[in-house]
């Protein structure tokens, strides 16, 4: 498909794709109050001023992007920053974590009549791409129209590789449209070069350098005490078909030590329902976080189904085991929960944070896991010799530490694109 047929097909397509987004309210995917942002229309005012816009797909990659938002944030304060995402969670996320002043917006939908809506607003002078997450229209346009583009943390899994790769007349001119390429390896590197893009480097990756995640210390303080001195371990970010390997963990560890909670933190918080019908299910006293609980003493199970506490979870649970890493969603971030102070427990499927799974791995502070006996076997240890543990998590946050370094490496290849200080 050539750029010109893809335009073509977007702009023919527009009914259907407003009655996609119509469903995806329906479903919970789209902000009702906000869907004129995934047309491209403004949702509050731009500020004067040189903008430099952020682009992220969803909450992981987003979460990547703070370090560089919150760095520009201190030492740019003339410039006006705007992140944009494509999901409700992201979007709940940043308006948790951005810095004041930073403004968030929903992506436009790849149109050319919303992409050119959303660029002559907000007239971005910058524009910083986390990871794949590339729509040829908004890509081009903004090349036209004179932005200079960067993409950081590049990465691409094989198969994304191989289509773009096919889609030649389509692909050269939104890869050759980024002025930097960021690779997350060496590795990812080579397949940039291979499709047009010019300036390629590695320099380190925003995921080594992620910030530690915010903890409040009060609801921290009253999950501990409810917890008293039971022996705990965290699921964190399950996806479907890893809730049940959690929950046969849990009945492993329970069978030597009843008095034993697991906390399972669904990566969707829509997911509490059923995971608590999939947990009551096999007869487990359960309690639901979206619903006011704290864990009671005959709780076997607490699901913490709700935004902005994985913190304080990492914070309160000695072992983590980080989930998203034994189904195919790409692995998480195991930076954070290492800032935090766990020891870590990782699964095999984690393509897109292999390098720094494989780093905390190397430093003795996570340990593989590949199902639920290999699960429960390494919590039960790691629970009966909490030294071990300890020793874990500080290994761990002394890999996160040592990853902030490739944030100042990211900053420098930005500046040159950057306008001059406006006191200056």
């Amino acid at each position: 498909m050539t750029l010109t047929l893809y335009r073509g097909v977007a702009t023919a397509l527009g009914p259907v794709i407003d009655a996609y987004l119509r469903k995806r309210i329906e479903r919970g995917k789209e902000d009702p109050a906000r869907i004129g942002e995934r047309r491209g229309a403004p949702g509050q005012a731009r500020p004067p001023g040189h903008l430099v816009w952020f682009h992220a797909a969803s909450v992981g990659e987003s979460v990547a992007l703070l370090p560089l938002v919150e760095r520009l944030s201190v030492d740019r304060p003339d410039l006006v920053l705007l992140v944009t995402t494509g999901t409700v969670t992201s979007a709940q996320t940043m308006a948790r974590r951005l810095p004041n002043g930073v403004i968030h917006q929903f992506v436009p939908v790849d149109r050319p009549a919303w992409v050119r809506r959303f660029l002559e607003y907000w007239q971005p002078g910058v524009g910083v791409w986390v990871e794949s997450d590339l729509w040829p229209i908004l890509v081009t346009e903004a090349k036209a129209r004179g932005v200079r583009l960067m993409l950081v943390d590049a990465r691409m899994s094989d198969g994304a590789f191989r289509r773009w790769r096919r889609s030649g007349r389509l692909s050269r001119p939104l890869f050759e449209a980024f002025e930097i390429v960021l690779a997350s390896s060496l590795g990812q590197a080579d397949r940039f070069r291979a499709l047009g893009c010019g300036d390629v480097r590695f320099v380190g990756n925003l995921k080594a350098a992620g910030a530690p995640p915010p903890v409040d210390a009060e609801a921290a303080a009253a999950l501990a005490d409810a917890i008293g001195d039971r022996p705990v371990w965290l699921a964190a970010n399950t996806h479907p078909g890893e809730d049940a390997v959690v929950l046969e963990a849990h009945a492993r560890l329970a069978s030597a030590r009843t008095d034993i909670l697991t906390i399972l933190a669904p990566r969707h918080p829509n997911r509490g329902g059923d995971v608590v019908a999939l947990a009551a299910g096999r007869g487990l006293t359960v309690a639901q976080r979206s619903a006011g609980s704290l864990p009671e003493v005959g709780t076997s199970i607490y699901i913490a189904d709700t935004l902005g506490d994985m913190g304080m979870l990492y914070t309160t649970a000695p072992v983590t085991f980080l989930a998203g890493s034994l189904v195919p969603v790409g692995g998480h971030n195991p930076i954070e929960p290492a800032h935090a102070g766990t020891a870590l427990l990782l699964g095999p499927l984690m393509p897109n944070n292999r390098d720094a799974a494989d780093a905390l791995i190397a430093a003795g502070a996570a340990r593989p896991v590949e199902d639920a006996a290999s699960i429960a076997t390494a919590v039960g240890e790691l629970l009966a010799e909490p030294d071990r543990a300890t020793a874990m998590a500080v290994a761990g946050r002394r890999v996160a530490a040592e990853g902030r370094a490739g944030l100042e490496r990211i900053v420098e290849a930005l500046e040159p694109l950057l306008p001059p200080e406006a006191s200056k």
